[in-house]
């Protein structure tokens, strides 16, 4: 099956020319172009996904996340992590055993716990009665439940270098969020071996001039990578241009989508947490940000007209996050590799998505 369209970026670069696929693969690049136009770009790859299309993963059954990955993939997403914020440990546990250990829709690249090992000074819209101090038991209780392949804790609590040493031996990502940590206190944890940093600016110590806390020591670190949800809420335009220009080719965009994503504004939960989505902008009854209804290809579009190239906005939302969870085989699309892909059209519109080949007209 040939896409039609004019142009790929293919292993990071812009070719022109069409694109063939096979067999769930991609079988030919730089195709002389028989009609139409757009351009085909590798499969959306989402790092931060609180629910999706009315669905809630933390109270999620198997028909939710079905729901749920459908409205995903129609969206350009063909990678995501389901993310759960700072829960009791028995809801936490209930929500791990619902992951479908397979999905028909977009692959899901384990679960994304976010936190309760969280700053209680820097919790954002998270419950302060659920979070914990680190705790291995807790955290091998949770492990053991269900998929966990990522999680977000504040480092400079006592005992969470600890567990980031425990995490790593299980292979599992982590990174530094909802975090009070002074720049040396991030520091410790990098050369620990966190590569990331969660949703950089919200929800941790302020950059100062004489304190410039974890944001400003991952700002300067080449070896992290320094996720940002580009909504235009929870980062202004000039915080945002300053991250890309310290930070371009490291920088990995993040939705931190909740229910209300492609479905619209009213009250939905997050978690045990009520929230209200007026105008495009969720927040808890006490106006605090909570998580975003913006889908990937409008962070995309975000960052480009920020002054990012087109193929830099796209690595952003597909090689560099897959990078971040040592998968490098998504979000790159190239010859012989799975065809998960989304065609734009000059527009950078959504107008088809494929999954392993599979045809999906985009919403």
């Amino acid at each position: 099956m040939r896409l039609g369209v004019e142009a790929a970026i293919v292993e990071g670069e812009l070719l022109r020319g069409d694109v063939e696929v096979a067999d769930g693969r991609i079988v030919s690049v730089g195709l002389a172009p028989k009609s139409g136009g757009g351009i085909a770009v590798p499969g959306f790859v989402d790092l931060q996904v609180n629910g999706f299309g009315g669905v809630d993963f933390a109270a999620a059954d198997a028909t939710g996340y079905k729901t749920a990955g459908d409205a995903l993939l129609e969206s350009g997403v063909t990678a995501y992590q389901p993310t759960l914020i700072t829960a009791p440990e028995q809801d936490l546990i209930a929500a791990l055993h619902e992951v479908p250990a397979e999905s028909a829709g977009p692959r899901i690249l384990g679960v994304h716990l976010e936190g309760p090992f969280l700053s209680p000074n820097r919790l954002g819209a998270h419950p302060a009665a659920s979070r914990r101090d680190p705790d291995r038991g807790l955290l091998e209780r949770l492990l053991a439940a269900g998929p966990v392949g990522y999680m977000t804790l504040a480092p400079e609590l006592d005992g969470a270098l600890e567990l980031v040493d425990l995490l790593h031996e299980r292979g599992i990502v982590v990174s530094c969020g909802h975090s009070d940590a002074s720049a040396e206190q991030a520091a410790a944890a990098f050369d620990r071996g966190v590569g990331t940093v969660t949703h950089l600016f919200n929800a941790m110590r302020p950059l100062g001039h004489r304190d410039p806390g974890i944001a400003g020591a991952a700002l300067v670190r080449d070896d992290v990578t320094v996720q940002v949800i580009l909504d235009g809420h929870h980062l202004a335009e000039e915080t945002a241009r300053v991250v890309w220009r310290a930070a371009a080719g490291r920088v990995a965009l993040v939705t931190d989508a909740i229910a209300a994503a492609g479905v619209g504004d009213g009250r939905y939960r997050l978690g045990e947490v009520d929230v209200e989505v007026r105008d495009g902008v969720a927040r808890r009854a006490d106006g605090v940000l909570a998580g975003s209804v913006v889908t990937m290809i409008e962070a995309v579009r975000n960052l480009h007209a920020l002054g990012a190239s087109l193929v830099d906005a796209v690595a952003a939302a597909t090689s560099i996050p897959a990078r971040v969870v040592r998968r490098p085989e998504l979000g790159v699309l190239r010859q012989g590799g799975d065809a998960d892909i989304v065609v734009l059209d000059d527009r950078l519109e959504l107008r088809t998505v494929l999954r392993a080949g599979q045809e999906r007209v985009a919403a």
